[in-house]
């Protein structure tokens, strides 16, 4: 495990607030890298996005691999890179950028007087390169935060940084202002400086490498591995030769007889063309190293992390460095303390839902003493998806079945939305829609839905609930209500058929046809998180739930709260929506439909032209979280990223307009930002709080009343930490110290010093090995 900070951690999140798009960054380089099975690979896919917004979840999860950078991927923002170590030319072509491109407060510096200024495309466009100076673009990236490789120290943002200045408000560039300072620049740089490059004219490549034609023997050796001789015309074999040669010189030449040699047509032009009198008249001046890894790239190869690519920056690094007496007397200055990560904020636009959903959030607001509209959402969703259940499907065969947890602290407001939805009910006269709210056993639970096979179970204390079925010990017949609840979210769109027993008198088999159970539960925070520790968040039991925490425990009072009677509308609305579409066959008269064992043929919501592309869309980026994060628990929640998507679409669909629902772009939309968003709860809070073992569970609690208390005295840390003995406070306090989690301050008192204790914002989040067990 490495002490090297986590800039993703600090940075991250605020950075894809303003509007960035992150991607990690390996630590100790500038390429893009993932942390799987324990260590750093590269990252191949990472130009995906260049495309779209990082998403909350996958900041949540770059911030704990260990050591990560950040970097930025380009298309709506732009870099101008000036890599140039003459500080007067470096200034006069950066004061050219701004008098032709606009002001900007956004300039890093990483080995200075080399500098990038950040700019904002009008539209994306693709980058070009004249060495030293390059233009990065749609498809590229460049590193944010992180430590430079060359010297050690990390990198610097002399004004403005991006975690301060959101996108928007950076100056807008567009092609030809780009491509005009570039030609304008370019005039400026004197031949001695200048790099040539073939691709000195045309859009970039993919290769991101160094442009410096150096190269090192071992990185040329393992990118010509890629290179079958035969895909390259007579012209690139020169051009291949050449490009050995500049890289590293007389030391390649055995590289090149041996690459020369696989080729099919080696020896076959004549005595006067062999590989050793070819090598012995190539002069190359427009190729380099960089040349020979761009062909190795294009077929598949990435490099090494542990390869050096630069050979002139290996030749610099196996010499002293010329300022090294001065360097060693100046102080090196700490890194900074990020400030602590704001709120987890429920994003507005989670709350522009139309038709039912909208209805419903708006009459539980407006009617409560303490606001939660997040909390109304979620009850409204859950009952929404049970009034239309066995009424809609998607095209998929997916069903309106949610199952949803909301969280807030007592007396924070969270049980009116369930008293809300039960009204609702009533006031539609649809009160068979509405299951117990407790679930006493798996056998009730099945009955319950045998009478009403689409049902709304509303739980109050579900976290005490979780804990009593997730319990090792917990009785068999509250035991089974969890592998039956499990059982029933997945038989949604078919029939589901019980156990059998041996007295089928006494215990007929169930069987319920195509159930749609919608489960709203209300918690507070510590029984729910508790819970999980016994493995639920790995097994992927839990991770069906959608997970509604509130950004505001103790809202602002309501002190004229509108009357608790139901709208006329929304009753109107929900009586809609269980009629279902007028005009087509469930299966059976009105009276039947809801008989457990009467067939039903849903309605299929279609999506339109663009909603279809955007859940394409939904499904790749949930392939991409599977496959990025195989083997950890995250796998359970992205496992129904898709699902849930598709599931909260319809229901948005079928909320607007139930007589002939259609699934549009916008409804994906809301529908993917919500599941990220609560997947991103779960993520983000379950590092926080659920822990492996006691031991562990106690370092946490501790270390979060040290966190939310700020700067505490060591007796309010006791006054709030009286579950723990004082042998173990003084043990776990001892311990955050050590891992640098809690800072311990003596100050000078009247009669002895006191000891003040404060929760370091952390270069990366505590991860569960790091705290003792």
């Amino acid at each position: 495990m490495t002490d090297a900070p986590s800039f993703m951690a600090d940075y991250g999140e605020r950075l894809v607030d303003n509007g960035y798009s992150v991607i990690p960054i390996m630590p100790g380089t500038k390429v893009p890298g993932r942390f799987t099975g324990g260590e750093w690979s590269p990252y191949p896919d990472w130009t995906r996005h260049c495309d779209r917004p990082t998403k909350p979840f996958e900041v949540d999860i770059w911030r704990r691999w260990p050591g990560c950078g950040v970097g930025i991927a380009t298309g709506a923002v732009v870099g101008i890179d000036i890599d140039i170590l003459d500080g007067a030319l470096a200034i006069q072509i950066a004061e050219l950028a701004t008098s032709m491109l606009g002001d900007t407060l956004c300039l890093r510096i990483g080995r200075a007087p080399k500098r990038l200024l950040v700019y904002r495309a009008a539209t994306p466009f693709a980058g070009r390169k004249r060495h030293p100076l390059e233009l990065l673009a749609h498809g590229q990236q460049f590193v944010a935060y992180a430590v430079h490789p060359d010297t050690g120290r990390p990198y610097e943002w002399p004004e403005d940084s991006l975690v301060e200045l959101p996108l928007s408000r950076l100056p807008v560039v567009d092609e030809a202002s780009c491509a005009a300072f570039l030609d304008a620049a370019w005039a400026l740089v004197p031949d001695e400086v200048r790099v040539n490059s073939i691709l000195a004219d045309v859009p970039t490549s993919t290769w991101r490498g160094p442009s410096d034609p150096k190269g090192t023997r071992d990185a040329i050796a393992a990118a010509l591995a890629w290179l079958p001789n035969e895909d390259l015309p007579g012209n690139e074999w020169i051009t291949v030769g050449a490009a050995i040669k500049a890289a590293i010189g007389e030391e390649g030449r055995d590289l090149w007889l041996d690459w020369s040699r696989r080729s099919g047509k080696s020896g076959q032009s004549g005595r006067s063309d062999t590989p050793e009198r070819r090598w012995a008249s190539l002069r190359p001046h427009s190729v380099g190293a960089g040349k020979i890894y761009w062909l190795a790239e294009q077929r598949g190869w990435v490099p090494d992390p542990a390869l050096t690519l630069n050979g002139t920056a290996a030749e610099q690094a196996a010499q002293p460095h010329p300022a090294a007496g001065l360097l060693a007397k100046v102080a090196v200055a700490p890194l900074p303390i990020a400030p602590p990560p704001k709120p987890y904020r429920v994003p507005p636009e989670l709350l522009q839902v139309d038709g039912a959903l909208r209805m419903f959030v708006d009459y539980a607001t407006a009617s409560a003493v303490s606001p939660q509209p997040f909390l109304s959402l979620g009850a409204a969703i859950c009952l929404v998806g049970a009034i239309a259940g066995r009424r809609y499907r998607t095209p998929t065969d997916l069903r309106s079945n949610v199952y949803a947890i909301g969280i807030a602290d007592s007396g924070g407001g969270k049980d009116h939305a369930r008293r809300c939805a039960k009204r609702a009910i009533y006031a539609a006269g649809l009160d068979r829609y509405l299951g117990g709210e407790d679930l006493a056993s798996s056998a009730g639970l099945l009955t319950s839905l045998q009478r009403h096979p689409a049902r709304l179970f509303q739980v109050d204390e579900f976290g005490q609930f979780l804990k009593l079925v997730l319990n090792q010990r917990a009785p068999a017949h509250k035991a089974a209500i969890w592998s039956e609840l499990t059982k029933l979210y997945t038989s949604a769109a078919e029939p589901y058929i019980g156990a059998e027993y041996a007295d089928q008198k006494a215990r007929p088999r169930v069987t319920i046809e195509q159930p749609c159970a919608c489960i709203w539960g209300v918690t507070v925070p510590g029984p729910f998180w508790s819970a999980l520790e016994g493995g639920a968040l790995a097994d992927g039991s839990i991770a069906r739930f959608l997970v509604f925490l509130t950004d505001e425990d103790y809202p602002e009072r309501n002190e004229t709260p509108a009357s608790m009677d139901p709208p006329a509308d929304l009753v109107t609305a929900i009586k809609a929506i269980a009629r279902g579409v007028p005009g087509h066959s469930h299966g059976g008269n009105i009276a039947d439909a809801m008989e457990a064992s009467a067939p039903i043929h849903a309605y299929t919501v279609p999506l339109s032209a663009d909603a279809q592309a955007a859940m394409a869309v939904v499904r790749r980026e949930a392939t991409d979280l599977l496959r990025s994060h195989r083997g950890t628990y995250a796998t359970a929640l992205f496992g129904r990223y898709a699902e849930n998507t598709a599931k909260l679409a319809m229901i948005a669909a079928v909320s607007r307009e139930p007589t002939r629902p259609v699934t549009e772009a916008g409804d994906v939309a809301w529908a993917s930002r919500l599941v990220e968003h609560c997947v991103a709860t779960m993520l983000r809070e379950a590092e926080r709080r659920v822990s492996d073992n006691d031991t562990e569970a106690k370092h946490k609690r501790l270390l979060e009343i040290i966190r939310e208390g700020g700067r505490q005295s060591r007796s309010d840390v006791t006054r709030r930490s009286q579950f723990l003995s004082r042998r173990e406070r003084e043990e776990i306090l001892a311990s955050l110290v050590e891992a640098g989690l809690v800072v311990a301050e003596q100050e000078s008192g009247a009669t002895k010093p006191s000891t003040f204790y404060t929760a370091v914002a952390p270069s990366r989040p505590p991860l569960f090995t790091e705290i003792p067990r």
